[in-house]
């Protein structure tokens, strides 16, 4: 931990991407692209209801939708800023000088990706302050909101663990960007069609007297969906849903952090032992 934060690779990393006016013009369009959302829903939902204010009901919808947005934001904007960290310095013919720095693997594999989510963390506390109009009007409790971020940064550090890992172990840039789009894919629709299609089969023959036969992979599946967890969080009733579903009542956030802390911590030792090992090969 220690080596993370004094690391010359994380700083020079975040030296170059923040002098660039681009980032800040990214943030400026982003809290503008989400005010404009929620002062659209507000006024859009007062003037449908016929109201001059807004109740708290429609504040959880509101909040439901920020938390799907971000969401989003992190599952499709990470693999771009990660999937090219190492790749990127092979293709420039700069990495073999990197290496040969005093630096250690871990500090370059933890500098590349700490200096990629960067951004996206920016985003995110750039976007707190919205998130503050929300609370104006009730519905909402603080322990949601806390849990919507804690798993917004789970989900961001694994996803981008994975995207460092593709980018060092495949030579191409658009390879390794696109191996890490498909474990995205993968992780946030295609568990969750999976989930329904066992659910289906296994309730198939099942009448409607007693409870449905337990059905441990749609667990597991439902418990690696990012889409399936914040539904949880932010929507009252569907983890006794899935649990009624399912008949497991292990906890689905209990298993999301445990998966995506997993797969965390065996791409940055898979990234940090292949970092060199690549390097060998290439001369």
């Amino acid at each position: 931990m220690k080596a993370a934060f004094q690391n010359p690779v994380l700083f020079k990393e975040l030296k170059l991407r923040f002098r660039s006016g681009k980032s800040f013009n990214g943030v400026l369009f982003y809290l503008i692209a989400i005010c404009i959302f929620v002062f659209g829903f507000i006024f859009t939902t007062m003037s449908m209801t016929g109201v001059s204010y807004f109740r708290p009901d429609e504040s959880l919808m509101l909040f439901v939708l920020l938390a799907f947005i971000q969401l989003g934001l992190v599952l499709f904007i990470t693999p771009g800023l990660t999937a090219g960290t190492i790749s990127a310095e092979r293709e420039k013919q700069t990495l073999g000088i990197l290496l040969t720095t005093s630096q250690s693997s871990f500090q370059i594999i933890i500098g590349k990706l700490l200096s990629s989510i960067a951004f996206l963390l920016l985003l995110i506390i750039a976007g707190l302050p919205i998130y503050s109009l929300v609370f104006l009007f009730g519905g909402i409790s603080p322990m949601q909101f806390m849990k919507v971020l804690l798993f917004l940064f789970v989900t961001m550090l694994a996803i981008g663990s994975v995207g460092v890992l593709f980018s060092t172990i495949i030579r191409k840039t658009i390879v390794s960007m696109i191996a890490t789009y498909g474990t995205m894919l993968f992780l946030s629709i295609i568990t969750g069609f999976l989930f329904l299609v066992i659910i289906q089969v296994t309730t198939m023959g099942h009448t409607s007297v007693g409870a449905p036969p337990t059905s441990y992979m749609g667990h597991f599946f439902a418990t690696i969906n990012p889409a399936v967890l914040f539904a949880t969080i932010v929507v009252p009733g569907v983890t006794e849903g899935i649990t009624g579903m399912t008949q497991v009542k292990f906890p689905i956030w209990g298993g999301y952090l445990l998966f995506y802390l997993a797969i965390t911590i065996i791409s940055l030792f898979l990234s940090v032992k292949k970092l060199r090992v690549n390097m060998k090969r290439s001369k």
